[in-house]
C-alpha cells in the first residue's frame, strides 16, 4: 500500500527558520567587514590613479601642482581630467570614478555603509603653508605649488577621505560654491576636532574606513591613517 509523502511539520519548519536566523547572524557581520575591507581597498586604488594622473600633470607643468579650490579652472579635480580619460575643463568630472569613496555615508545620519549619491568627490585637499618648522597654524596657499617644496612626500599628504558630517558640503557639480570647503589649512579641519563650524571645522573623515582615513600622499602612494594618529606635521610643505 502506497503513502503519501510526509511534509514538514509546524515545528521543524520552525527550527529550519530558527537555523537560518542563526546562520545569518553569525556570517552578516563578517560579511559586512568583507565588504567595508574591500570598499577601502577601492578606496585606495582610486586615490593612487589620482596620484598617477597628479604625477603626469606636474610632469607636464614643470612639476607643479595644483592647491586650493578656488576658481573652476584651478580645482583640481577638473585639472587632472585629461590624466584620467577626459577632455580639459570639458569632459564631466563626474564620470571618473576615482573621484568617489564607495564607504561615503549619508550626510548626517552616521550610516557609514550607506552611500550618499550625491556626493560627487569625497576628498579634500592640502592647501596648508607654514612660515617655519615651529609654525603649527599655518594659513591657506592658495596657489599652484612646486613639488620640490616639499621637504618629505613620501610623509606629506595631498588628498584625504572628506568627513560627511551636516556641516560639510556636498559638491554636486564643477560650479558649487561649496568647493572652497573643500581643502585643508586649518589644525581644526583634522579628524579629532570637535569643531563643527562651517568654515573652521573638521573636514577629515574620523570613521570612514575604521577609525581613520585614507589618504594620498606627495610621493603619490596612497596609505590610512588613524584619526588619532594625524598631525599637523604630516601636512607640512616646510
Amino acid at each position: 500500500m502506497s503513502h503519501s509523502p510526509r511534509g514538514f511539520t509546524l515545528i521543524e519548519l520552525l527550527v529550519v527558520i530558527a537555523i537560518i536566523a542563526i546562520l545569518m547572524a553569525i556570517l552578516m557581520p563578517g560579511l559586512s567587514k568583507a565588504k567595508k575591507q574591500a570598499q577601502a581597498t577601492t578606496c585606495l586604488s582610486g586615490l593612487k590613479q589620482i596620484g598617477v594622473g597628479a604625477n603626469l600633470y606636474a610632469q607636464d607643468y614643470d612639476y607643479f601642482i595644483p592647491r586650493g579650490s578656488t576658481g573652476t579652472s584651478a580645482i583640481w579635480f577638473m585639472q587632472y581630467l585629461p590624466y584620467l580619460g577626459q577632455r580639459l575643463n570639458e569632459g564631466d568630472y563626474r564620470s571618473v570614478k576615482c573621484y568617489r569613496c564607495k564607504s561615503f555615508p549619508t550626510t548626517g545620519l552616521g550610516l557609514y555603509d550607506v552611500p550618499n549619491s550625491r556626493q560627487t568627490v569625497c576628498y579634500v585637499m592640502n592647501d596648508w603653508t607654514f612660515s617655519s618648522r615651529t609654525d603649527q597654524t599655518g594659513t591657506s596657499m592658495g596657489h599652484p605649488t612646486k613639488l620640490s617644496v616639499f621637504k618629505r612626500p613620501a610623509e606629506t599628504i595631498y588628498l584625504a577621505d572628506n568627513e560627511a558630517g551636516t556641516w560639510r558640503p556636498i559638491i554636486e557639480s564643477a560650479t558649487s560654491r561649496e568647493i572652497i570647503r573643500c581643502d585643508i589649512f586649518l589644525p581644526s579641519h583634522l579628524p579629532l576636532s570637535e569643531n563643527h563650524d562651517i568654515n573652521d571645522g573638521q573636514r577629515i573623515a574620523r570613521e570612514r574606513h575604521r577609525k581613520g582615513c585614507n589618504v594620498l600622499y606627495l610621493d603619490w602612494h596612497s596609505g590610512y591613517v588613524a584619526a588619532e594618529d594625524m598631525t599637523v606635521d604630516m601636512w607640512r610643505d616646510k
